[in-house]
């Protein structure tokens, strides 16, 4: 039996980057149950990639009730739906194995992964009192991405410097934007800049210096998504909703290392759910970003455990 259905959590505070600002996480969950046993998983559809819940929830209901993790690769294409019900098989064979997940895979067991935390888009003095609320954690993403971001980088650098600091531009900056703001990016110790340029405009990124890594995220999905950003990023940011789910996202991965790209493990908002199996393919990642349960005000039971060694493998009460 499948069943889909829509969940909402509450954020702690307004989430805002340059496309938008939100004040909930609206998910999708799917189960599936075989011999009483069920798996479960979740996604986040993304309008960015025309995704809406309803337009998820239509494609998991299209799929037969007894379809393998092998076959739903080429049932479904990449994105939100096939990544819920990938995670769902995922969770479902753990436990009809009586094993975790990490072990049915053949995978090293997992350890906990330093996650960044990320401040949303605002004028420079709320982002300097956020970061300074933050500067404990190891590593902060900023959400850039408008052409006055100069003083917000400064004020986040003065609110937390010693914090590690990683930019998300979320496609918001122009060529001439982005050439400016690299000097400054060294000077404050920036070490990652995700998706300066629109996907499918950032051509010119092969073409002008990129003294800061750059890394592909909206121009980043599966294993054929690669090689279009060979010369153009040094890092590429693997989300499960934009894979399709651990499956593909693994494949992607070391396909990603091979080619020699770095790789960056990234979230939408969502609950610990969604960012459980998340955490296995993090492991070893060059940076890794699944923040989305501190930015809620609520979530799942037996939810991810973070501290000051990052965040944790999954209870198997909640997944895998």
């Amino acid at each position: 039996m499948i069943t889909v259905f829509d969940e909402t959590f509450r954020l702690a505070q307004t989430f805002t980057i340059s496309r938008g600002a939100k004040t909930q996480a609206r998910v999708v969950v799917a189960s599936v149950t075989r011999n009483g046993v069920t798996g479960r998983g979740e996604c986040v559809p993304y309008a960015r990639y025309g995704e809406t819940p309803d337009s998820v929830r239509a494609q998991i209901e299209t799929l037969p009730t007894g379809i393998t993790c092998d076959a739903l690769q080429s049932a479904l294409p990449p994105g939100a739906a096939r990544n819920a019900f990938d995670c769902a098989l995922w969770d479902l064979g753990a436990k009809q194995a009586g094993k975790r997940a990490w072990d049915v895979a053949g995978l090293s067991a997992p350890g906990p992964v330093v996650t960044a935390f990320t401040l949303s888009l605002a004028a420079p003095e709320a982002m300097q009192a956020a970061a300074a609320t933050h500067a404990h954690r190891p590593i902060l993403k900023i959400k850039l991405g408008t052409p006055d971001d100069m003083p917000r980088l400064e004020a986040v650098r003065a609110g937390a410097p010693r914090s590690r600091i990683i930019i998300d531009a979320n496609e918001g900056w122009t060529p001439e934007v982005y050439t400016d703001l690299a000097p400054h990016l060294v000077r404050l110790g920036v070490e990652l800049v995700e998706q300066p340029l629109p996907a499918g405009q950032d051509d010119m990124l092969a073409e002008i210096a990129r003294p800061v890594p750059v890394c592909a995220d909206e121009s980043c999905f599966d294993r054929a998504s690669l090689a279009a950003l060979k010369g153009k990023y040094d890092v590429v940011n693997l989300k499960l909703d934009k894979t399709g789910g651990l499956t593909e996202a693994l494949l992607t991965r070391d396909l990603a290392l091979q080619m020699g790209f770095k790789v960056m493990v990234g979230c939408m908002v969502g609950s610990s759910l969604a960012m459980a199996p998340a955490v296995l393919l993090a492991q070893g990642a060059a940076w890794t970003d699944l923040d989305g349960p501190l930015l809620l005000s609520e979530d799942r039971p037996h939810p991810l455990k973070y501290d000051a060694e990052g965040v944790h493998p999954s209870d198997a009460n909640l997944w895998g």
